[in-house]
C-alpha cells in the first residue's frame, strides 16, 4: 500500500510546496516563495519517476499531477512574479491591467498545456509545447533576479513563457532517464538535501538552475527555427520554379 501510494506522496508535497509558496507571497516572503516553486520542480520530476520505476502508475496519479502542476507552477509563479514586479506601480492604472492581465495569462496558459498533454499523444521522446513545471521555473527563478531586471522585462519574459507552453514547439523529454528501485530510498535525503540549500543558499541555488532551464527554454525554439528555415527554402524553390514555367 504505501509502494503504491508514494509517487502520489511526492506530486502532494509539490502541492503543498505550490500552496505554501503562495501564502509566503501574501506574507511578503516572495523571494522564499520562489525558491518553493523551484524545489517544488524537483518533487515533481521524482513523482513520475518513481511511479515507472516501481510500476504504479495510474490516471489517478496523472491527473493529480497536473492539478498539482497547475497551483505550483501556474499560479504560484505568476503572484511570485505580481508581488515583486508590479507592486511599485500599483498607483498606474494602466500597469494594473497590464499586471492583471499577464499574472491570469500565464496560469490559464499553464492548465491548457496540461489540458492538451492529458489527451494528445505527442511525438515520442518529445512535448508539444513548453512543460509548466519548466516555464513555472524559469519564471520564478526570474523573479529572483527582480532587483536586477525591470517590471517590463519580467512582464515579457511571462508573456513569452506562456506563449512557449501552448505553442505546438517541440521539446524533449527525459522521462526515458528512469530511476532504479535502489535508489527511491535515497530520495527523501535528496529532497531534504535540496530544501536546505534552498533555504541557507538562495542566490547559489537560483543561479546553478536558471542558465538550465533557460537553455532548456529557448532549445524548442532553435529548433523550430531550424525546422521552418528548410520548409521555407522549399516554398521558394516551388515558386521560382513556377515563376519559370510562366
Amino acid at each position: 500500500m504505501i509502494t503504491r501510494s508514494l509517487p502520489n506522496l511526492f506530486t502532494i508535497g509539490n502541492l503543498v510546496l505550490g500552496v505554501v509558496s503562495i501564502i509566503l507571497v501574501f506574507n511578503g516572503e516572495a523571494d522564499l516563495a520562489a525558491m518553493l516553486v523551484i524545489v517544488a520542480m524537483l518533487l515533481d520530476g521524482l513523482d513520475g519517476r518513481v511511479a515507472r520505476a516501481l510500476n504504479v502508475q495510474s490516471e489517478f496519479g496523472k491527473e493529480l499531477d497536473s492539478l498539482s502542476d497547475v497551483i505550483s507552477f501556474g499560479v504560484a509563479p505568476a503572484f511570485v512574479v505580481y508581488a515583486v514586479a508590479f507592486q511599485a506601480y500599483s498607483d498606474a492604472a494602466y500597469w494594473t491591467v497590464i499586471a492583471w492581465a499577464a499574472t491570469s495569462l500565464f496560469p490559464i496558459c499553464g492548465a491548457l498545456r496540461l489540458a492538451r498533454f492529458n489527451v494528445t499523444d505527442g511525438p515520442a521522446g518529445y512535448f508539444i509545447g513548453l512543460p509548466i513545471p519548466a516555464a513555472g521555473g524559469v519564471l520564478a527563478t526570474l523573479a529572483l533576479f527582480h532587483a536586477e531586471l525591470t517590471a517590463p522585462v519580467l512582464v515579457a519574459a511571462e508573456m513569452v513563457l506562456s506563449f512557449l507552453m501552448i505553442s505546438t514547439i517541440k521539446y524533449p523529454n527525459f522521462k526515458h532517464f528512469g530511476l532504479s528501485r535502489r535508489m527511491i530510498w535515497m530520495l527523501p535525503l535528496l529532497v531534504a538535501t535540496a530544501v536546505t540549500v534552498a533555504l541557507l543558499y538562495p542566490g547559489f541555488l537560483s543561479k546553478l538552475l536558471f542558465v538550465p532551464l533557460v537553455i532548456y527554454a529557448l532549445f524548442g525554439l532553435k529548433k523550430n527555427v531550424r525546422r521552418r528555415k528548410p520548409r521555407r527554402a522549399r516554398k521558394d524553390a516551388d515558386d521560382r520554379t513556377k515563376l519559370k514555367d510562366l
